[in-house]
């Protein structure tokens, strides 16, 4: 008696477009074999793409004949060719390792005698079919999307931040994701400011509780945050910009300044270890033990990640927990008030002080700009140069020609908001200098991990009371004591 191995596959698209079933085609098998006194060694039920033999099931029944390499010849009956594979080059490269295993593939719908040398022209062609349906399919589904993208529509999966929905219709369109959306936006900020690198942010934005730390370098690239789709390049049109439907996480002119501190490669060399902006205080407080600095580090719990200071002494088990030192260090800053008469002078001096600083800020960026100007123009020239001399052909010529497209758009609608600003001297710095907040608590808050550091240094926690783990007091500059008013019985 004959023996056989039963393959049946199937996947959801082509059981929703054609009504294939698993049972339907197990049932037609086993009764092929019992009409043809074939026993049946095993049966594999499948449902997965068949564009490549990368398939639980099918790598089980590999491993099955293998164990099984010293029975007598069998075969793999499948109903058709396109149950066993979509991918000629693939089909006969499997078609191979069978033979070598002493099993021959077989579709009992379409069988094929081997031992006739014209069969392979037969296999060919039960092969290619599927294999063009596939691309017909992809490239159909491919110009469905692009019409969707010109239109506004943002039909893919959704990009972190975004969930996909759809109308009663079907139309599909991308809506905000809680909380992921806000952590997107958060690390567009932090990015902007220029103080922290991508790792950085990223790290941030994780014990924040964004996944896919991994994605943020992707994602604070790709303009679907503030309101435009990317529609590839072809053959007929070039990259366009498209304005979509969905709402957006971000400003365009955010977007454009985080373009361009990526785009002009201004790689921040990041905060030295003593300024990593998880732990502000590092290097401030003084281990209530062995009277040594305290650093910071994070412990990895079962659902989460926890900061903590703890003493730089492996001796020493001493530890507090990130959170309750800098909630009690804030405490004290709630409780320093600027003294009075000294509140008009800041406002007088922070108001002349900024507006030149910040004017000047700007005009170095813009002078920046055209730097980058003149160094895509330079660049522009040379792969010109090489493609008269032959050196690349026209594909990567115009690869080339695309990208330095792509960022002279972001360069000068940058540049347009910067002559913008500069000519009105409307800026945003000088409204928050002159809008200045005598709260110290406020004005710690809303700094960067550099300004906040500095005053700390201004305002030093003391030491640490080892039994509430609190903080005892700050010591204030002998400079700042002149202007300020510090009460720390009330911190409590």
């Amino acid at each position: 008696m004959k023996s056989a191995y039963i393959y049946v596959r199937v996947s959801t698209d082509e059981q929703r477009r054609r009504g294939y079933s698993l049972i339907e085609q197990e049932e037609r098998l086993l009764e092929y074999c019992a009409t043809n006194n074939i026993q049946v060694s095993g049966v594999f039920r499948e449902d997965h793409s068949a564009k490549d033999f990368n398939r639980p099931e099918w790598k089980k029944l590999i491993k099955t004949i293998k164990k099984n390499k010293n029975s007598p010849p069998g075969n793999v009956l499948f109903l058709k060719w396109d149950r066993f594979s979509r991918n000629i080059q693939y089909a006969y490269q499997m078609i191979e390792i069978l033979k070598d295993l002493n099993i021959q593939a077989m579709a009992i719908d379409q069988p094929i005698d081997f031992e006739v040398p014209e069969a392979i022209v037969i296999l060919a062609i039960y092969l290619s079919i599927p294999q063009a349906e596939n691309s017909r399919r992809g490239k159909n589904t491919s110009d469905g999307l692009r019409r969707a993208k010109k239109m506004g529509r943002y039909a893919g999966k959704a990009p972190i931040g975004y969930q996909n929905v759809a109308t009663p219709d079907g139309m599909k369109f991308i809506l905000p994701k809680q909380p992921e959306a806000d952590h997107v936006k958060w690390s567009f900020e932090q990015f902007a400011t220029g103080n922290y690198t991508i790792n950085q942010v990223a790290k941030m934005a994780s014990l924040n509780g964004l996944r896919y730390k991994e994605n943020v370098r992707r994602l604070l690239r790709n303009p679907i945050y503030c309101g435009f789709i990317t529609i590839a390049a072809s053959k007929s049109e070039d990259m366009q910009l498209i304005k979509g439907i969905h709402e957006p996480l971000i400003s365009e002119e955010l977007f454009e300044t985080v373009q361009a501190l990526l785009i002009s490669r201004r790689r921040q060399r990041g905060i030295k270890q003593s300024m990593k902006p998880l732990f502000p205080l590092r290097g401030f407080l003084t281990c209530p033990n062995c009277a040594r600095r305290l650093t910071g580090s994070i412990s990895t719990g079962r659902n989460a990640k926890y900061r903590y200071y703890h003493c730089y002494s492996p001796k020493c088990k001493v530890r507090f927990k990130a959170d309750e030192l800098e909630k009690d260090y804030e405490m004290h800053l709630k409780n320093i008030q600027v003294a009075p008469g000294v509140l008009e002078l800041f406002k007088l001096i922070l108001e002349d002080e900024n507006i030149f600083t910040a004017r000047k800020k700007l005009l170095k960026e813009r002078e920046a700009l055209f730097n980058e100007f003149s160094k895509q123009e330079a660049f522009m020239l040379r792969v010109r140069k090489l493609l008269v001399e032959d050196k690349i052909d026209y594909e990567d010529f115009h690869s080339l020609k695309r990208e330095q497209k792509e960022k002279s758009y972001f360069l000068n609608e940058r540049l347009i908001e910067l002559n913008q600003k500069i000519s009105k001297n409307e800026i945003d710095s000088e409204k928050e200098w002159l809008c200045f907040n005598p709260d110290i608590l406020f004005s710690y808050k809303n700094q960067d991990i550099v300004s906040q550091r500095q005053i700390i240094s201004q305002l030093q926690p003391t030491s640490i009371n080892p039994l509430t783990g609190n903080l005892n007091f700050l010591q204030i500059d002998p400079g700042l004591s002149k202007i300020i008013i510090y009460n720390p019985n009330s911190a409590r």
